[in-house]
């Protein structure tokens, strides 16, 4: 990885860290004006912000709670099987609740085609049944959508760690190597992040 790659990921996530925790607005925090590329060598991939959609935070998957006792292990739906509405929960037994606020992106042009690397900020507090010190994991998901159809969707289980005594933190997820191929000249080209919890088994 190229030292120039090195800290554009740097100065991204610099950005990110530095950003506020009181809003949960759905905006890039990136209000930089379009840059054109600059090529150094062919090694070097080419950044191509002026053709980088936007990311967007999914409405219903910016908040993740976790309560006492919860399930964790997933299921998978069957197709057009009714979903239960959620039950209610004992406020004291919330353990934590993550928030993603904010979000960047920048996108290069390669060999393969267009690839983004998408950053997201986001804040993890705990609850009255949380423990300084724990350890979380966050399901997130970034996905990216062309009009109806999905360019790519992916999961990956986020670890988060709070120091000892500490029962709030914020954090940065990066997501590098999104491929866009081609993006849509008519802007219908969207990315998507979100905290996917997905349906749990409640045996």
């Amino acid at each position: 990885m190229s030292g120039k790659y090195l800290r554009i990921l740097s100065s991204l996530t610099a950005v990110a860290l530095a950003a506020s925790c009181s809003t949960t607005e759905t905006f890039s925090f990136s209000k930089k004006k379009d840059e054109e590329p600059v090529r150094t060598d062919s090694k070097t991939p080419v950044v191509v912000q002026g053709q980088c959609p936007f990311v967007y935070l999914r409405e219903g998957t910016a908040v993740y709670t976790q309560y006492a006792n919860q399930p964790k292990k997933r299921i998978k739906k069957k197709k057009d099987e009714p979903v239960a509405p959620p039950e209610a929960k004992d406020p004291n037994s919330l353990v934590m609740q993550a928030t993603l606020d904010q979000t960047t992106r920048q996108c290069f042009q390669t060999a393969n085609g267009l690839t983004a690397t998408v950053v997201v900020h986001g804040r993890l507090v705990l609850g009255p049944a949380g423990k300084p010190g724990s350890a979380f994991t966050l399901p997130i998901r970034i996905a990216a959508t062309d009009g109806q159809n999905t360019v790519f969707s992916e999961l990956t289980q986020f670890p988060v760690q709070l120091s000892p005594g500490q029962s709030t933190m914020q954090f940065v997820f990066t997501k590098e190597n999104v491929p866009l191929k081609e993006v849509d000249p008519g802007g219908l080209t969207r990315m998507f992040a979100g905290i996917d919890e997905g349906p749990y088994n409640t045996k």
